[in-house]
């Protein structure tokens, strides 16, 4: 019991940061012709669209978190700008990058740790 609820509770971030990029993703592609973004050409919301989903693919396969979390926190980085730009709030944005390097390190701990030459 004790090892099924440390697995659960080690995946629950990852889980609840996936239920906010794929509906994005599935957002990006099948209503791509959205005008109130900064890009407004429906190929590239389309390619965005795929993007994220392959990322959060790569950041819920143990073996490529690393690459998963980089992209999806380059993506989250950018949207972070555009919000500035914009003058919307940003907040949120810079929060769901945190969590998202947040589950990745609660995933994989030994990841984020500098190995030493002694």
């Amino acid at each position: 019991m004790n090892k099924i609820l440390r697995t659960l509770l080690i995946w629950l971030p990852s889980v609840i940061i996936t239920l906010f990029y794929i509906p994005n993703a599935l957002d990006k592609i099948l209503n791509s012709n959205q005008t109130d973004k900064i890009v407004a050409n429906s190929s590239i919301m389309i390619a965005t669209g795929i993007f994220l989903l392959v990322s959060t693919a790569l950041f819920l396969y143990n073996r490529t978190i690393l690459i998963g979390t980089s992209l999806l926190a380059l993506y989250m980085t950018l949207i972070v700008f555009i919000h500035m730009y914009k003058g919307k709030p940003y907040e949120v944005t810079i929060l769901i990058v945190m969590a998202t390097v947040f589950s990745s390190y609660i995933r994989k701990p030994n990841l984020f740790l500098q190995k030493r030459d002694d």
